[in-house]
C-alpha cells in the first residue's frame, strides 16, 4: 500500500501551482485617488464632468487644469473609427452617381468656379485668411480655461499630515523629496518619510529641540544629511537626518553690548537657512538686532556679525533672512520696515549694499530672491506682498494688498519653472474665508487663483516642491496643526503618490502577542544595586550600633538619689511604684510646710549649730503662710 505522502502528492500534481492560494483583494490606484481627491475642484470642470462620466470613469483621477487640457487633445483630434469599421491604408473614395458612356462629362481636376458677374464678384473676393467665426462667451471660459491649464498647478487630490497640537510654522522638505519636517508651535518637530509611511500617513520621530520655545524655522543642508532647527532661544540646534543632535551653537555674552564682540546671540532667533551651495555655512537672524554667519564644524563661535543699518542707534530685531540661490547675497528684514542686502565679497563688513528704507508699514515675515537675481518678493505682516526690481529699488514694481498675515513665519515661495509665485493668508475673527493659498503670475504680476486649504485655519508656510511637483502648505491654530500636501496623479510623482498607495499592514493571527509579566530581578536583595555612598552613610547614621553613639544623659525625675525615668534603678521599687504600694508624697506636698514641720524638733533637742549661739540668736519669727491671709 502506498504512503499517504505520495498519494497526496500524485493528487497535488493535477492541480495547478496557484490552486488554494487566497489572493488578497488590492484597491485600485484609482478608488485610492478618488478617496483623496479635493471637494473644491474646479467648479466650472464639474459640470462638464458629470455630462461625460463614461468617458472620465476610465480615466484616473485628474484635475480641473489636466482634465481640460486632455479634452482640448481629444477635441483636436478626429474622432476615431468605430472598431468594427477598422480600415488599412488610404480611406476609400465616397461613394458617387455612376458615370454615364460618354467620357466627356467626366470631370478631371479641381471643379471650375462658379459662374458669376464680374463687378459684383471683385467685390466679393476674399483675400487673405478667413476671418473667425463669431461665436458665443464660450470661448472666452475656453481661454481663462486655457490661461490656467498653462501653468499645470496641482490641486485635485490632498493628504494632511497630521500630529501637532498647534499651528505649524516651519516646513522643510529635503532635496530628494522624501522626508518632510515640520516643526509647530507646540515646541515639536514631526520627521515624515515618505518611502516609510503608509496611508496612516504618521511620522516616525518626534523631536523637543528647546523645552518652551516655539520652532521658528527648518531648514536642509544642500546634500540632505543634516537640518537646521530656529526655535525661540538663542541657540540653534543642528541634527542628523534620522534626528539626532550633533551640535548646538553658543550663547553669548548678553552684558556686553557691542554685538560684534559676543560670541553668539544674546536673544530669541527669528529665523534661520542653511547656505544653498556650501554644506558648512549656516545663517541666522535674532532679536538682538544682528545677523550670524556661522561654521557647522565650529559651534564654540561664529565667523561674521552683521549689524544692519540704522536710522537711530539702539537694538532693533531682525524679523528675517535670506540667502540667494547661489549664496552669494544676504537679505534682511529690519523691524523697522527696511529691507537691507549685503554682497559677499572679499573685506565685506556690516554696511548694506542695497538699503529699501520704510519698505513695509509692519514688520517683514519672509523674502525671496528669484534665480536670475532680478525680482525680490517681501511678505509683511502689513498684509501685502510686495515685488522688488534689485536693478530699481525706488519703489516696488507691484504691491498684492489684502493678504492678511498674523504670524512672523509666513513666508513666499517660487514654483519650479519660476512662472508663479504663492503665499499663505492668514483667518481673521470676523472674515468668513478661511486659509488660502494664492498664486500669482511673475511675468503679468496678477492673481491667478487663489485654492482654499482650510476653512477655520491659517496658512503659514507653503513650498512647491520641483522634483515631486506637489504643494506643500502649512496651517492650523491654537488647538490643531497640519501640513496640506497638494498633488495630481497625472502631473506629481513620488512623494504622496507612494504612501497614499500604500495600504497599512492587517494584523493576522500569527500576530498575536500574550500581555508579558514583567518580572523585576532588581527587586531581589541579590540583584539589587548597591546604594550609593550618600546614602550608605545616612543610613549608618541612623544605626546608633554602627554610629556608635553615646549614650543620652538621663533626664526626669529620680528616687533616693538616682535620677531616671524609672524613679529608682531597681526593677522591684519600680514595679512597687507603677503599682501603687510606695507613694511618693513630696512631690505633692509643698515645701514650706515640709520645712516648717522640723521645726519643733529643732528647737527642742538641737544638735550641731543651734546651741552655740543658743543665748545670742534673735527668736525665730517665721512668716504666715500666703494660704492663710487669702483665707482671711
Amino acid at each position: 500500500m502506498e504512503d499517504e505522502a505520495e498519494i497526496y502528492d500524485g493528487i497535488r500534481a493535477q492541480f495547478p501551482l496557484a490552486f488554494g492560494k487566497q489572493q488578497k483583494s488590492q484597491t485600485s490606484l484609482e478608488a485610492i485617488h478618488n478617496a483623496t481627491r479635493r471637494s473644491t475642484a474646479g467648479a466650472a470642470a464639474s459640470t462638464a464632468s458629470n455630462s461625460n462620466n463614461k468617458t472620465n470613469e476610465a480615466l484616473p483621477s485628474l484635475s480641473s487644469d489636466s482634465k481640460a487640457w486632455l479634452d482640448s487633445l481629444r477635441n483636436s483630434k478626429f474622432p476615431n473609427p468605430k472598431p468594427n469599421d477598422s480600415v488599412i491604408g488610404p480611406p476609400r473614395p465616397p461613394p458617387g452617381p455612376v458615370p454615364d458612356e460618354d467620357d466627356e462629362d467626366v470631370m478631371v481636376g479641381p471643379p471650375p468656379p462658379p459662374p458669376g458677374s464680374g463687378e459684383d464678384d471683385d467685390s466679393d473676393v476674399m483675400i487673405g485668411p478667413p476671418r473667425p467665426p463669431v461665436g458665443p462667451s464660450s470661448d472666452s471660459e475656453e481661454d481663462e480655461e486655457e490661461e490656467k491649464n498653462r501653468y499645470r498647478i496641482p490641486l485635485s487630490n490632498e493628504i494632511v499630515l497630521k500630529g501637532h497640537t498647534k499651528i505649524v510654522s516651519a516646513l522643510a522638505i529635503d532635496h530628494s523629496g522624501s522626508r518632510v519636517l515640520s516643526g509647530s508651535f507646540d515646541y515639536t518637530v514631526r520627521m515624515f518619510d515618505f518611502q516609510g509611511m503608509n496611508s496612516r500617513l504618521q511620522s516616525f520621530r518626534q523631536l523637543e529641540p528647546f523645552e518652551g520655545h516655539q520652532v521658528r524655522n527648518l531648514s536642509w543642508s544642500p546634500t540632505s544629511d543634516r537640518f537646521l532647527c530656529v526655535t525661540g532661544s538663542a541657540q540653534a540646534k543642528i541634527y542628523d537626518r534620522d534626528g539626532l543632535t550633533l551640535g548646538e551653537f553658543v550663547k553669548g555674552d548678553m552684558y556686553i553690548r557691542d554685538l560684534k564682540n559676543t560670541k553668539g546671540h544674546i536673544s530669541g532667533l527669528t529665523c534661520g537657512e542653511w547656505h544653498p551651495k556650501t554644506k558648512e555655512t549656516i545663517l541666522t537672524s535674532s532679536e538682538d538686532g544682528s545677523l550670524r554667519i556661522w561654521d557647522v564644524n565650529d559651534f564654540k563661535s561664529q565667523k561674521q556679525v552683521i549689524k544692519p543699518k540704522l536710522a537711530r542707534p539702539g537694538r532693533i530685531p531682525v524679523t528675517t533672512c535670506a540667502w540667494d540661490r547661489e549664496g552669494k547675497c544676504i537679505a534682511g528684514g529690519i523691524g523697522d520696515g527696511s529691507i537691507q542686502i549685503w554682497t559677499l565679497k572679499p573685506g565685506w563688513g556690516s554696511r548694506p549694499d542695497i538699503y529699501i528704507e520704510k519698505s513695509h508699514s509692519d514688520d517683514i515675515t519672509g523674502l525671496k530672491f528669484s534665480s536670475d537675481w532680478r525680482t525680490l518678493l517681501s511678505r509683511s505682516f502689513d498684509g501685502s506682498l510686495k515685488v522688488w526690481d534689485l536693478r530699481q529699488i525706488k519703489a516696488p514694481l507691484k504691491v498684492f494688498d489684502d493678504l492678511p498675515n498674523n504670524y512672523a513665519q509666513t513666508n513666499i515661495a517660487f514654483s519650479p519653472d519660476e512662472q508663479l509665485f504663492l503665499t499663505g493668508t492668514s483667518v481673521e475673527k470676523e472674515s468668513t474665508v478661511g486659509g488660502l493659498l494664492c498664486f500669482y503670475d511673475c511675468s503679468k504680476l496678477e492673481l491667478v487663483q487663489r485654492v482654499g486649504i482650510s476653512p477655520s485655519c491659517s496658512v503659514v508656510q507653503c513650498a512647491w516642491h520641483p522634483r515631486l511637483n506637489q504643494i506643500f502648505a502649512t496651517s492650523g491654530d491654537k488647538s490643531q496643526g497640519g501640513t496640506h500636501v497638494l498633488y495630481d496623479p497625472t502631473l506629481s510623482e513620488r512623494g504622496a503618490l507612494v504612501c497614499v498607495a500604500r495600504a497599512p499592514r492587517k494584523k493576522s493571527v500569527d500576530d498575536f502577542e500574550a500581555p508579558l509579566v514583567i518580572h523585576n530581578p532588581h527587586a531581589l536583595p541579590l540583584f539589587r544595586d548597591q546604594p550609593s555612598r550618600k546614602r550608605q552613610r545616612e543610613k549608618i547614621l541612623k544605626d546608633p550600633v554602627k554610629s556608635h553613639k553615646p549614650e543620652l544623659p538621663i533626664t526626669g525625675p529620680g528616687h533616693g538619689g538616682r535620677v531616671g525615668s524609672t524613679k529608682g534603678s531597681l526593677l522591684t521599687q519600680y514595679l512597687l511604684k507603677q503599682g501603687g504600694m510606695i507613694k511618693e508624697t513630696w512631690m505633692e506636698e509643698d515645701p514650706r510646710e515640709a520645712i516648717l514641720k522640723y521645726a519643733d524638733v529643732a528647737e527642742k533637742d538641737p544638735k550641731f549649730i543651734a546651741p552655740a549661739y543658743a543665748e545670742t540668736q534673735p527668736e525665730p519669727v517665721f512668716a504666715k503662710s500666703d494660704s492663710e491671709d487669702e483665707e482671711k
